[in-house]
């Protein structure tokens, strides 16, 4: 149980906090505190602090305004320092890393009468690799650089090179830290691709530029601090490494995820397989003809030498079995229709046709071949560099291993792939996903092919959640039609955890309004609805105002867009025409300056978008957010509800849609002083069952229909 002092220490801390910032206590605020205290209050553990028992997750819903980031850091910061663990706190979004590093943290700092410190972790790929660098900036040369795919190579430029030269200066001078996000511009992804680097290409401690490395020195930082905060990719990056290469052990910490509805999407990202066919040919083809340039430098390492002789034929032959089907695979996808806007063949049940499964079979063991023959070369290679051996000069071998590694990385992935696809009999409680999608390139046609799990949850539980010591998952949307079944089933939680919603402070039926006006008509014919929306927007639309309108899919938006009045046109920022950042940018500035304004957006405008006050004083929703119908995990994910004797419409996309709804809906009341109206333009809210459902699910606001 959780000790007395801790109890104080914690209410004393959010009394000086309030106190200190002239806050009255809010009610959802202290029932979360409460929440999270006693679940890692009542965590048990061993002698040398390691959690035995379960229940040890927190999965708190907690709508804005509830002051969620205060209440978490609260609650984690003390129970972690009695217990000598680390709290790592991640999320899902840049924009919050940002906000919970520059102020929600120093905040807590500084008024609560806490002591401890924090930083900021980022992956390898956020900092400069000064051997690459050198390199490139001795030689102008990017024969380093192998892109996973031929189309994403761009030559090395005169701009890159004057780039790479104000890197290598600003570094000796002291003014840049290698970090990526601290450079005053924006780097080009192709141009930072050339000088950053991955796990398997790093030679880490024997790197001749370690005392220097940007990113050991940021590494180093985090072993001091008491709270780490990160984002979901880093934390499940860290986890695929086993744990503790990046972040802390596992069994050392306690996550806090904050957006943690995201977290079985991002999960499935990092567990997901793919690869290219025709590009993996060109690949093999490259490799086969750079490897005889690459080891010149090798003459008098006569054992790598020896190691080295099988790899160009085992290149060759590998590709030779891809050349060989790729007629097959241009048979396979024959039916597929071009016009779609993600052309796919997807696999029933995730079941591919015997020969597919045979020419996996034959893939997988030619790339594993080449695996065992890569890998042999890798740690001769980081042999030599350990040995510093005279034999071949070391910028001649670290250039060399992080190339081997480069295209060992991709072996193993195809390796994975490949096998994924040699046996495809579906698994009834763990179902996977393959699919192959059509994919066209100055004129010429790849294919994609793809398995993926359809379930994060098995892995999570595996990784993170059996493991953790404990975890905290918080957002304003977790709940789907007032449960957390959706959540537990995609993110693996246990029925053992602890699951709260707690009340926001926002006055929703004394603040907002919500519409579904008479001439809104069904959305099913996607023809007659967007007639509707031309026809009866510039009725509701007050051109004085901030605007936000939502669509769920680009072509009614443009559709939209175009037809209506050219009046209104004027007033419209539409995504895609510029950045998002920049729209928002303007339509703030046309508010501040008394100019109403009209955004037009995407689902990335109904989720994580900030508009409060006069920024936003109407929410209008073209239809309800059902997922696109060609989405392929959605697709298998029905198909294997459907399968199990469920109904995928009712246990997945009913729900799916309830949360996006929920979330769109919330860029209406970003502050307790908002006040305006949201209408919803699809009127099977109120003649379907199912939308009568949905309905109930949203926050009470005052309804007028």
């Amino acid at each position: 149980m959780l000790d007395q002092e801790i109890k104080t220490h914690i209410q004393q801390a959010y009394s000086n906090f309030l106190k200190a910032r002239d806050l009255k206590p809010r009610y959802g605020q202290k029932l979360m505190i409460a929440a999270i205290a006693k679940t890692l209050g009542n965590i048990e553990f061993d002698a040398e602090g390691f959690r035995t028992g379960e229940g040890h997750v927190c999965v708190v819903e907690a709508g804005t305004g509830t002051g969620k980031t205060v209440a978490y850091l609260l609650a984690c910061l003390p129970v972690a320092a009695a217990l000598n663990k680390k709290v790592v706190l991640s999320s899902a979004t840049i924009a919050l890393q940002e906000q919970v590093v520059n102020k929600d943290l120093p905040d807590v700092l500084r008024h609560s009468g806490l002591n401890f410190s924090f930083a900021l972790a980022k992956g390898r790929g956020r900092y400069v690799c000064l051997s690459k660098l050198d390199r490139l900036v001795s030689s102008d040369d990017d024969s380093q650089l192998i892109p996973v795919y031929e189309e994403e190579y761009v030559e090395f430029s005169a701009e890159d090179k004057k780039l790479y030269d104000s890197l290598v200066t600003a570094l000796a001078e002291g003014e840049w830290d290698g970090d990526r996000d601290n450079w005053p511009l924006e780097i080009e992804q192709q141009a930072w691709q050339r000088v950053t680097t991955d796990h398997r290409q790093c030679t880490g401690r024997k790197c001749s530029n370690v005392r220097a490395c940007s990113f050991f020195k940021a590494r180093e930082a985090l072993e001091e601090v008491d709270c780490i905060v990160a984002n979901h990719d880093l934390v499940l990056a860290d986890l695929a490494l086993g744990g503790g290469a990046i972040l802390p052990a596992p069994e050392d910490t306690i996550y806090i995820f904050d957006e943690g509805h995201h977290l079985p999407e991002k999960a499935l990202n990092h567990f997901s397989l793919h690869t290219r066919y025709r590009s993996s040919i060109r690949w093999l083809g490259q490799s086969e003809g750079q490897w005889p340039g690459l080891i010149e430098a090798f003459d008098n390492a006569e054992h790598f030498l020896n190691l080295a002789r099988p790899l160009e034929g085992t290149l060759k032959a590998v590709r030779t079995i891809l050349e060989t089907h790729l007629p097959f695979m241009q048979v396979l996808v024959e039916d597929v229709d071009r016009s779609e806007r993600t052309p796919r063949l997807r696999f029933e049940h995730g079941q591919v046709p015997e020969q597919l499964e045979k020419l996996a079979l034959e893939l997988t063991q030619g790339f594993s071949q080449l695996g065992n023959v890569l890998q042999k070369l890798h740690r001769e290679v980081e042999e030599l560099i350990n040995e510093q051996s005279a034999s071949v000069p070391l910028v001649d071998l670290e250039m060399l291993y992080a190339v081997l590694a480069n295209w060992l990385a991709r072996t193993e992935g195809n390796q994975a792939l490949w096998q994924s696809f040699a046996t495809t009999t579906p698994d009834e409680n763990w179902p996977i996903a393959r699919w192959i999608t059509l994919l066209d390139f100055n004129d010429q046609q790849d294919f994609e092919i793809v398995s993926s799990p359809i379930l994060a949850s098995r892995a999570l539980e595996e990784d993170l959640w059996s493991r953790c010591f404990g975890a905290i998952v918080t957002s304003a949307t977790l709940t789907a039609l007032n449960s957390f079944n959706r959540f537990q089933y995609r993110a693996g939680t246990s029925e053992h955890d602890t699951y709260e919603v707690v009340p926001s402070p926002f006055h929703f039926s004394e603040n907002a309004e919500l519409h579904i006006p008479d001439f809104a008509i069904e959305a099913n014919n996607a023809q007659a609805h967007t007639d509707n929306l031309i026809e009866y927007l510039p009725d509701i639309i007050d051109l004085d105002q901030g605007t936000l309108v939502l669509f769920s899919s680009r072509r009614q938006m443009q559709d939209v867009y175009q037809d209506l009045p050219h009046e209104l046109r004027n007033n419209i920022l539409i995504q895609g025409s510029e950045s998002k950042q920049q729209l928002i940018a303007k339509h703030k500035s046309r508010i501040d300056n008394g100019i109403g304004s009209i955004l037009f957006g995407l689902a990335s405008f109904a989720e994580g978008v900030d508009l409060p006050g006069l920024y936003c004083e109407h929410v209008i929703i073209a239809k309800i957010p059902f997922a696109v119908p060609d989405d392929p995990l959605e697709s298998a994910m029905g198909e294997w509800i459907e399968k199990r004797g469920g109904n995928a419409f009712m246990e997945i996309a009913v729900p799916d849609a309830a949360m996006r709804l929920v979330q769109a809906c919330g860029r209406l009341l970003r502050t307790e002083s908002d006040v305006g109206k949201i209408s919803i333009l699809d009127k099977r809210l109120l003649t379907k069952r199912y939308g009568r459902v949905i309905l109930d699910s949203l926050p009470p606001y005052k309804k007028v229909y």
